[in-house]
């Protein structure tokens, strides 16, 4: 028996760029910055007083009054992009195939912003607690995972992946992992994420980890530009419908793409900073690749984690030219979180869409904000720098780290 074959048949998102998949695509493209004011809070004291907030988000389009008061705005998140990507994909739970449909969601934090008011509440009161029934189910990371499982049906493999930043790459491949040991047909995967919060923010801003570009909001999240002074706080979630390729063709489903490998590596190096050489960067892409059964060379987009911090970016770039050797010239390169800030736990997931827009349409997104190239960055990498390039993209890769030392790479393929 050969290993069960893993395809992409449903995607969905509500992200700083667009809250469906179609305004998403369409603003990738156009190489459109989702940062500005913060709406969420009171940020004028604050040394960073600008994100990447999803807009124009009204629960109401998608929750009753007595529903969302279980639901963080994390866990709202998720089931927002799901519903899209079950609509997309066609795929419905039956009892027949119920146990066989699984959820693998991830998330880096969870529930902070219910942790802070109800703390907060207790904080400012008179010492007796009178928190709300709710607040450990809307606080607990996993409990987006089981949000979903009891909307639809979902009775096969359920839990929740939390590695800071490479969350959702672990959670997409846990979800393969599921389809090729047979435990499962289908599985959601994805991820969400929603701290743009005053601890969020606070404590991005006590680590020095975020920009502080007050001045210009729009042009803070600048990948590789020489002048990079942090990552732009973002928020939102992806979801897609992974399946099984024979029963996603038994069905009749659309097929975007395979989903063909996936690597996963430590640095063991330091608990914010990455391995300065990238070593465990380029482990986890070599890993993917050969769990792909294909060569750098047959690569043609890598959507890299990109964060415009300015050790990441060097020490990623470093990795990726040391594996594919000369044939990386001839990839294009591109960090999507200069438009859509930095999601933590659901970046991945919302940077694999990107993948497979490229894939689908045949256009690699641009890293916008470039002004002047870090010298420590090789001039002849094409960073797809200003706007988006057209090209026949077969296979593409996205990396994602996370604080801890987590690497984490999948590999998308066209059919």
């Amino acid at each position: 028996m050969g290993i069960r074959r893993v395809v992409v048949t449903g995607i969905g998102t509500i992200n700083p760029l667009g809250n469906d998949v179609a305004e998403y695509f369409a603003n990738l493209e156009k190489g459109i910055s989702g940062a500005a004011p913060i709406t969420h809070f009171d940020a004028g004291k604050f040394k960073t007083r600008f994100a990447c907030e999803v807009k124009n988000y009204d629960w109401t389009r998608y929750f009753d009054r007595k529903e969302v008061r279980k639901y963080d705005l994390f866990a709202q998140y998720a089931l927002v992009a799901v519903a899209e990507a079950l609509r997309d994909s066609g795929f419905e739970v039956d009892k027949s195939d119920a146990e066989r449909a699984g959820v693998i969601w991830s998330t880096g934090v969870g529930g902070l912003t219910s942790f802070f008011e109800e703390v907060t509440d207790y904080a400012g009161g008179d010492g007796t607690p009178r928190f709300s029934p709710f607040f450990i189910p809307r606080m607990i990371p996993d409990l987006a995972a089981g949000y979903i499982s009891i909307k639809y049906g979902f009775k096969g493999p359920n839990y929740c992946v939390s590695s800071a930043c490479a969350s959702s790459n672990h959670g997409l491949i846990s979800a393969m992992d599921q389809i090729r040991a047979g435990r499962a047909d289908v599985m959601i995967a994805g991820g969400s994420e929603a701290v743009v919060n005053i601890p969020g923010v606070g404590g991005f801003n006590a680590m020095q980890a975020i920009s502080t570009r007050n001045d210009d909001p729009q042009h803070a999240s600048r990948p590789f530009d020489v002048s990079r002074d942090g990552f732009v706080m973002g928020e939102g979630a992806a979801a897609l419908v992974l399946e099984e390729y024979e029963h996603a063709v038994a069905r009749g489903a659309r097929i975007y793409c395979e989903f063909a490998g996936g690597g996963m590596s430590a640095d063991a190096y330091h608990m914010t900073a990455p391995d300065p050489e990238g070593n465990g960067a380029m482990k986890s892409m070599k890993d993917a690749l050969a769990e792909a059964g294909m060569t750098p060379a047959e690569v043609d987009y890598v959507n890299v984690h990109g964060t415009s911090t300015p050790l990441g970016d060097v020490a990623e770039l470093k990795a990726m030219q040391k594996l594919f050797g000369e044939d990386i010239y001839k990839v294009n390169i591109s960090s999507t979180k200069s438009m859509t800030g930095h999601l933590l736990g659901a970046a991945a997931a919302v940077e694999a869409l990107a993948c497979i827009f490229a894939i689908d349409r045949g256009i690699v997104p641009p890293t916008i904000n470039v002004v002047e190239l870090d010298p420590a960055i090789d001039p002849r990498l094409n960073l797809t720098l200003g706007k988006a390039q057209k090209r026949d993209v077969r296979t593409a890769m996205s990396n994602t780290f996370g604080f801890g030392g987590h690497n984490s790479t999948v590999v998308f393929r066209k059919l």
